[in-house]
């Protein structure tokens, strides 16, 4: 694919994620009795809830929450088609990992992205 398609600036992609991040805080919060109710035990969770929905709507629909809202979309790098299941699931463990998420290549992927052979790209 030529790199010039994948012109998703690091802007774009922390606030992507910032947006799925607070997404699911918010989830958690509302079933554990309010923010007021939130301590530093449920973190896992959260980040439980965050896997689950990165996961899960890439797999099904091509881009979570955040990415939907701000016009992005994850695709095979090979031929620019739909992410497998599998793609989407190999490139959400390596997120979570976030040292992978934030070194990039010459075509702006992440570890995350090279792993799973997937790109971000605007929609």
């Amino acid at each position: 694919m030529d790199p010039l398609n994948f012109n998703v600036t690091l802007g774009r992609r922390l606030a992507a994620i910032t947006l799925d991040w607070l997404a699911c805080y918010a989830i958690v919060a509302a079933f554990s009795g309010g923010i007021g109710q939130m301590v530093p035990s449920r973190s896992p969770i959260i980040l439980g809830v965050f896997f689950a929905e990165v996961s899960i709507l890439t797999a099904l629909t091509g881009a979570s929450l955040g990415q939907r809202i701000f016009g992005i979309r994850v695709i095979r790098f090979a031929d620019g088609g739909a992410v497998a299941p599998l793609q989407a699931l190999v490139r959400t463990v390596f997120l979570v990992l976030v040292v992978t998420a934030v070194t990039y290549d010459e075509n702006r992927r992440g570890i995350h992205e090279r792993i799973s052979k997937t790109a971000l790209i605007r929609a």
